[in-house]
């Protein structure tokens, strides 16, 4: 009798952990959308919902490692206008506790934006702490 209690009592206890995974990957499919969404129609208000405010984006730029707040560098270029002619996709997220990787793929008509965000789940709500990115021609 015991053994069926305990058998039963960890398939409660890994549906209940499944669930949650299940929940904290909506969570931050929905996170990542807030910034996948507000650069195609140059929201920067529904961007900004996807960052925390101390995130940071890395990058290499013609050589040279560069290192900026991401919230202050989209302030800077995202402008309200038409919708961008891009397509976007969210390749792959791994969640893992209160931590999360994303990979997104963002396709121009002449280049792709590949870019990787670490999240963090901070006071129950899901935010990218850091992106790094890889600009693909063609």
């Amino acid at each position: 009798m015991s053994k069926i209690i305990f058998t039963l009592a960890m398939y409660i206890t890994s549906m209940a952990f499944g669930i949650a995974q299940d929940s904290d990957y909506s969570l931050v499919e929905k996170t990542v959308s807030y910034y996948l969404d507000g650069g195609t129609n140059n929201d920067f208000e529904t961007l900004k919902k996807a960052f925390h405010k101390d995130a940071t984006m890395k990058f290499i730029s013609k050589g040279v490692y560069k290192e900026v707040n991401a919230l202050e560098f989209f302030k800077k270029v995202i402008k309200p206008g038409p919708k961008n002619d891009r397509k976007t996709k969210i390749a792959y997220i791994n969640v893992a506790g209160n931590t999360a990787s994303a990979k997104l793929e963002i396709e121009y008509p002449t280049f792709m934006f590949i870019d990787y965000m670490n999240l963090l789940k901070i006071d129950g709500e899901w935010k990218v702490v850091s992106k790094i990115f890889y600009r693909k021609a063609g």
